[in-house]
């Protein structure tokens, strides 16, 4: 009989509790797409105690504790973290089959020791133990390294200096590799309020003067050359719904030079400006062999008095729902000048999966296996129904061998165990055909594809070489 989060939690066959010890849970760890603080892993930021580490930041559990009625100053406000806590601990047993209850519990488990469930009854205890570890030195650079991670790409605006990055890269007693990723979506959104005043800030650090279209490309461009410097591999972009708009150059700049003037812009002239420059990024991208990563069908802050109140980023997002179509014509657009990226395209739309593992295949080419690839399953759909859903759909239309793998996407250095909770589920799922006579049961084989997908394939596609366990 099997007890919570035992060592064969959602392992259910012989052959998938073999792939994940013996396989899956030696493989390192690529975290290559992230929101940690390159600051804090330089300093080694230390905690004082959970709520610091766990919830500040965190809007997955600021959602689950708001669904259970409990006051915002408890969550974002002046309450105590102690105070933060205990809610959080006695909302946390109502949440049954949400991923939050593994993911927590693994956390606790793996960081901390406890083996017990956390629940209003045990917020105290559970207290005092993560305090006392906390205490006792899991600062940021020990979570990294107890967690087996090899790899971290951070998500960087252009305007970033990376002074923090270049310090990491300098330091001989830090052996992870930490690089930046190049995030360009505030040059891009001409329909913003505040973009006159980013394209200012671009102009200053890249050291072009942007008066027009021209020079924006050539400010980006710049900023693409100063990040692959300094061990850029990847770019990402996020996008509100797939977006392609053809226009020239000279109706382009037209529309730029309307943002100058503070003017505003229309829909259709903001996806022609958006288009015209994720053109032109992903041609340099392809020109230096850089990874080009497409976030796309999120509904931001569709709550606006909650925007008004706490800003972005606060967990009022949701899934958003717009035609993957536009994607299709990019890629084409990239393909026929011969300036297509190695590009992984996410939907938070768990229905464009069949679309995203079809279109993929219609754009691979030779000399990279997987060159196009359907991202892991993104933000609301990591849960372990969302994870089978898209390893299933993409074994189904593509070739799940060539997968490059699970990221965190995470604000939080204990979001690491969520790559033991995608091989334990991966691990399950091959398991599971291989015991029903799906597929042979060459250990061999099996063990290449496991490991494969839990990091040999990332580094190969990052660009990152081999390691051997």
């Amino acid at each position: 009989m099997s007890h919570f989060i035992d060592e064969n939690f959602l392992l259910s066959t012989e052959t998938s509790r073999r792939l994940y010890h013996e396989v899956a849970a030696k493989a390192p760890i690529v975290d290559y797409h992230c929101h940690v603080s390159p600051r804090e892993i330089w300093e080694d930021r230390r905690y004082e105690n959970i709520t610091q580490v766990w919830l500040a930041g965190d809007h997955y559990k600021w959602r689950l504790m708001r669904s259970s009625g409990v006051e915002e100053r408890f969550i974002t406000g002046d309450a105590s973290d102690r105070e933060k806590f205990q809610k959080f601990a006695e909302c946390l047993p109502r949440a049954i089959g949400n991923p939050m209850v593994h993911w927590c519990h693994l956390e606790l488990k793996r960081y901390f020791g406890y083996d017990g469930v956390l629940n209003g009854k045990t917020a105290q205890t559970v207290w005092e133990l993560t305090e006392r570890v906390l205490k006792g030195g899991l600062s940021a650079r020990r979570i990294i390294e107890e967690s087996g991670v090899f790899f971290i790409g951070t998500t960087d605006d252009p305007v970033d200096l990376l002074e923090w990055h270049e310090k990491i890269a300098a330091d001989p007693t830090f052996s992870v590799t930490v690089a930046p990723s190049f995030r360009p979506d505030k040059a891009l959104r001409i329909d913003k309020p505040d973009w006159r005043t980013y394209i200012d800030t671009l102009s200053r650090v890249s050291g072009v003067q942007i008066t027009n279209l021209d020079e924006l490309k050539a400010a980006l461009i710049a900023r693409i050359a100063y990040f692959a410097d300094r061990g850029c591999r990847s770019a990402d972009h996020g996008l509100d719904y797939a977006i392609y708009r053809e226009a020239d150059d000279t109706d382009v700049n037209a529309i730029m030079q309307k943002g100058l003037r503070g003017e505003p812009v229309t829909c259709e002239e903001a996806e022609k400006f958006q288009t015209c420059l994720l053109v032109t990024c992903a041609e340099e991208y392809a020109r230096r062999e850089m990874v080009m990563q497409i976030h796309y069908n999120c509904l931001r802050n569709p709550n606006s008095a909650a925007f008004a109140t706490l800003g972005p980023d606060s967990g009022f997002d949701c899934v958003g729902q717009g035609s993957s179509l536009p994607l299709a014509r990019l890629l084409d657009r990239l393909y026929r000048a011969d300036a297509l990226p190695k590009t992984i395209l996410y939907s938070l739309d768990a229905g464009d999966d069949a679309f995203l593992g079809s279109l993929i295949g219609a754009f691979q080419g030779a000399g990279v296996r997987g060159k196009l690839q359907h991202g892991s399953a993104w933000w609301f759909n990591d849960h372990k129904e969302g994870m089978r859903k898209q390893l299933i759909s993409l074994a189904n239309l593509s070739t799940l061998g060539n997968f490059v793998g699970m990221l965190t996407d995470s604000r939080s250095f204990l979001s690491y165990t969520r790559h033991e909770y995608f091989r334990r589920i991966l691990c399950d799922l091959i398991g599971g055909w291989v015991e029903n006579g799906e597929y042979p049961n060459d250990p061999d084989t099996l063990n290449t594809i496991v490991r494969d997908i839990c990091c040999d394939n990332a580094l190969r596609y990052f660009g990152l070489g081999d390691i051997q366990v």
